[in-house]
């Protein structure tokens, strides 16, 4: 078994130039959740000369939408969103410092090359496991886009959110470097 790599936010370039494509991470602190609706807010909000409703710069956003939560939960099931819905909004956010993303998935060009060129760090949450996820959930509190619904922005405390990096600031992509390893092995 692989030891896993504890890291606590706010994200540091010495923590992300540690981290290697491959690497199980289990991430404590505060992280935020935001998806498609919300990124398109936040980058509006940029476009119009805005403040954003939360200080990005060294922060880790969550590509989720949690389900209701029931009665004595923090919040209900979080399982990942597919990445690439983001992409066209991430690097603007990475220009303004954001450092990590949690989702699911591949992330196109342009984003590779801003996660390089930002020094930061995309990670894989496992789908389907929502429930087990929302486990590591300590606190939530919408503070932002609360008409949303479940995509409004969330802060959450997090205590061992397990994730694998799947792109490391090198641009290191393992989905990418798997691949090749099972072309070899045919």
């Amino acid at each position: 078994m692989t030891n896993k790599i504890h890291i606590t936010t706010p994200l540091t370039d010495e923590i992300i130039s540690n981290l290697k494509s491959g690497d199980e991470v289990l991430i404590s602190g505060t992280i935020y959740t935001a998806r498609d609706a919300a990124h398109k807010k936040l980058v509006d909000s940029i476009n119009s000369g805005e403040s954003l409703p939360f200080d990005i710069k060294n922060t880790i956003i969550y590509y989720v939408g949690p389900s209701p939560k029931k009665p004595g939960n923090v919040i209900g099931s979080a399982g990942p969103t597919t990445s690439y819905r983001m992409d066209a909004y991430t690097p603007t956010l990475l220009d303004l410092g954001l450092k990590g993303m949690i989702g699911k998935g591949s992330r196109n060009k342009n984003v590779v090359e801003s996660i390089k060129k930002n020094h930061a760090v995309y990670f894989a949450a496992i789908g389907g496991v929502g429930t087990l996820i929302s486990s590591t959930i300590k606190s939530s509190e919408v503070i932002a886009y609360e008409e949303l619904g479940p995509e409004a922005v969330h802060k959450l405390t997090v205590e061992n959110f397990p994730a694998i990096v799947v792109l490391d600031s090198g641009g290191n992509d393992l989905y990418t470097i798997e691949r090749e390893k099972y072309k070899k092995n045919e």
